[in-house]
């Protein structure tokens, strides 16, 4: 396309160019008649030359519009289009300036670019522009032109047109099928008439296709962004879905998965690549066929199934607990097209809570909550507790005659009734020692009354023995005999970092020992300082003093016979 620099030479001054020749002819020839003929070819070129000024202006148009379309259609980018919209329109008119208006998501019309005829944008304190012929554009939607605008009736007075000392001004709509999306706005504040009827419907035709041209960019760049928008959210949920800890699959109508994330990847052992697009009875034959009635049951009911525990057999890991939710997929219409899974593999976490069940049944349940994982260390701390110990009696000789399936069986039930007695009182049980018992009460707890119940417990072991009685045959009738002291102890982990147990230290349980040692057959011992603690609870007969092993002196007791 031609610029104003490299401007090709046009028909019509080639026919002037001819009729300059012809004059030059005349002038240089005598002969009236072929100065006739050439006055008249002179003419003739003329008529013919003034013909063809607008059918050339016209083909330039033409040109002009077809290499617009084609540049203005060339980017979807809105800037670009918008600079070259304005670019184009300043270098067709011969402006001085131009400006292009567009509707903002509030209706208001923005100056979107200014530019120049330098090809450069204008400065925003270089906006001056009138404002009534802008408004009179938009309100009516039809292009104003006005070759002097100082002088124009329509606009003269304007204070705009005054301060400014704006002349020839051309402003069009820009339309997009009926809707008015901005305006464009060209001036020269140095001469009159610049612009044409011409150049008016030149910049009308324009206008059009530039309007379409702002709209399809403008369009592109809301879906671009809403584009961003949604591959920055799916990036997200992307993130969230694989940082999940739990497993996710989801499965269409078919049984197949349609995705799945990581944690499901590593709990069902396969790669998510090998997971999508199979059939879920392909992945985890044993637990599709578990959960297929249920994944039936939430696609018949649209129901979600929350909570659900199955166990199946995996041939790479052998048996497996899992946890699942299962919850409807549907679409917008609310149809459901498959099934969420969300599965947990809970088969370590049962282990471990079936370790620590087995933990509870061998230490007191008191005790390991007072325990913190995170600050075990060897050591104790003295307290003022309760000390019992309790056997059974004629254990050794009984077991000479019996299979040792069956002794550990008997032997069992009578530590049962020892452990629920001691329980019963809220005791710690320290350990068992073959056919004893060893418990202490006011620690980790503390008990005000641990004394009385250290005794309670003694009573409630009697009784129990009693029942079992009741329930054995006279051969499996064994007694048993219970110490009870009080005085302090050590209590702490003790041992090295590889064993560690939980344990009373002091001469106060061996005394306690001593004293379950020396009781005799279905007998409760107590020693005088525990006694002292529980005397107007109990009733009691003295018993000889006992002889302790590592004692200097007999330690006073009593025997235990009921509460008062």
């Amino acid at each position: 396309m031609a610029t104003a620099k490299t401007k090709p030479i046009s028909i019509n001054d080639q026919l002037v160019t001819i009729t300059q020749r012809a004059t030059k002819l005349r002038s240089s020839m005598d002969s009236s008649q072929a100065v006739v003929g050439i006055k008249e070819l002179e003419d003739s070129l003329s008529r013919i030359s003034e013909i063809l000024i607008p059918f050339e202006q016209r083909f330039s148009h033409l040109q002009a519009l077809a290499g617009i379309g084609q540049i203005v259609n060339s980017t979807l980018e809105l800037d670009e289009v918008l600079q070259v919209v304005m670019d184009t329109i300043v270098r067709l008119t011969e402006a001085e300036r131009g400006f292009l208006m567009l509707r903002d998501e509030e209706g208001n019309m923005q100056s979107r670019i200014a530019r120049n005829w330098e090809q450069e944008s204008i400065n925003k304190n270089e906006f001056a522009i009138s404002r009534t012929i802008v408004e009179r554009v938009i309100n009516s939607g039809e292009a104003v032109l006005t070759t002097n605008a100082r002088e124009d009736p329509r606009f003269g007075g304007q204070e705009s047109i005054i301060a400014f000392n704006l002349r020839s001004i051309l402003c069009v709509p820009l339309m997009v099928k009926t809707d008015l999306i901005g305006v464009i706005y060209t001036d020269n504040r140095i001469r009159s008439g610049i612009f044409s009827e011409a150049d008016r419907d030149l910049l009308i035709s324009f206008a059009n296709q530039a309007a379409v041209a702002i709209e399809n960019a403008r369009l592109f760049s809301s879906l671009k962004q809403t584009l961003e928008e949604v591959t920055e959210l799916k990036n997200l949920m992307d993130d969230v879905f694989a940082s999940i800890v739990s497993g996710v699959i989801t499965a269409d109508v078919q049984d197949q998965i349609t995705l799945c994330n990581r944690a499901a990847s590593s709990i069902l052992g396969h790669a998510s690549a090998e997971i999508v697009g199979r059939k879920l009875d392909e992945i985890i034959p044993t637990f599709a066929k578990d959960i297929q009635p249920h994944l039936n049951s939430v696609r018949e009911s649209e129901q979600p199934i929350i909570g659900l525990e199955l166990s199946s057999i995996m041939p790479e890991r052998g048996h497996v607990d899992w946890h699942l939710n299962l919850s409807p997929l549907k679409d917008a219409g609310s149809k459901t097209q498959g099934v969420a899974i969300v599965l947990d593999d809970l088969t370590e976490r049962k282990k471990l809570e079936a370790q620590r069940k087995l933990f509870e049944r061998m230490v007191s349940p008191a005790v390991i909550q007072q325990l913190d994982p995170n600050s075990l260390g060897l050591g104790g701390k003295r307290v003022d507790i309760s000390i019992m110990f309790a056997d059974v009696r004629g254990f050794t000789s009984f077991s000479e005659t019996q299979e040792p399936e069956k002794l550990v069986s008997i032997l069992n039930r009578y530590l049962a009734a020892m452990a629920e007695s001691v329980l019963s009182e809220e005791g710690t049980i320290d350990k068992f020692m073959g056919d004893a018992i060893m418990a202490w009460f006011n620690a980790p707890i503390p008990q005000p009354d641990h004394t009385l119940r250290a005794v309670k417990a003694a009573l409630a072991l009697r009784d129990a023995v009693e029942g079992l009685y009741k329930e054995l045959p006279k051969e499996e009738h064994l007694a048993f005999g219970v110490g009870i002291h009080y005085g302090d102890a050590i209590l702490g982990l003790i041992g090295t970092d590889r064993r560690l147990e939980y344990t009373a230290i002091s001469d106060s349980v061996n005394t306690a020992k001593r004293l379950q040692e020396n009781s005799a057959k279905n007998q409760i011992i107590i020693s005088a300082d525990a006694y002292k603690r529980v005397k107007k609870y109990i009733e009691v007969k003295p018993v000889a003093p006992v002889s302790a092993k590592g004692k200097t002196a007999p330690i006073e007791v009593f025997e235990v016979l009921g509460l008062k």
